[in-house]
């Protein structure tokens, strides 16, 4: 016996399916709309603590995963336990080549090894903690992500120094209070979070 087929036909295109198939199909696109499927929120690796929260060796805070973005490969940003007090950016009235606003590595090498003080870079660049002398200077893309995942681990009636220059006079910050960037003289102390990669 030959089942039953229904033909469907969508503008020059026709479709034939078995009756059986087609009952299927409705009564699956009735399920999904009274029970749609619940689709579990994506779960941390093992051993890798909520953002925001101590990260047990590694030197600070799980800032949350940073995509790959150039040569840079996926990684956690870890985020300096404490601040390490105000600093000035320094160079002011000089140019430098760490205009970055998402490489904060790339920026404070850069900062460390030019001739003129930069007080804010060298300070991170020299914060060991839990064996790891690794840490930098933050880029203002870098800030954000933090400002996004977890602004709480931060002063919130304080700016934080980037290590991204927009100027010869002036580098970008962030304000943890309400999310805004701006910028600063090289001159002025600010607030100063180091910061690490850990790559998985």
């Amino acid at each position: 016996m030959k089942s039953e087929t229904i033909k469907l036909q969508i503008g020059d295109a026709t479709i034939k399916l078995p009756a059986s198939t087609v009952v299927q199909l409705a009564l699956a696109s009735i399920i999904g709309q009274i029970a749609p499927v619940q689709i579990p929120a994506p779960s941390l690796p093992a051993g890798v603590p909520e953002v925001g929260q101590p990260w047990p060796g590694q030197g600070g805070i799980n800032g949350g995963l940073v995509a790959a973005r150039g040569d840079v490969p996926e990684h956690y940003l870890i985020i300096a336990a404490k601040d390490i007090g105000d600093h000035a950016w320094g160079g002011y009235r000089e140019e430098s080549k760490t205009t970055s606003k998402t490489d904060g590595k790339a920026n404070t090498e850069r900062l460390c090894n030019e001739e003129t003080e930069h007080p804010a870079a060298n300070a991170c660049a020299e914060h060991q903690a839990d064996g790891h002398h690794d840490f930098y200077l933050p880029a203002a893309a870098e800030l954000y992500h933090c400002w996004v995942n977890c602004p709480e681990v931060f002063t919130q009636d304080r700016y934080y120094w980037s290590s991204s220059q927009r100027s010869a006079y002036d580098a970008f910050l962030m304000d943890f209070a309400d999310g805004n960037q701006y910028d600063d003289g090289k001159a002025n102390e600010l607030r100063v979070r180091p910061v690490r990669r850990l790559f998985i």
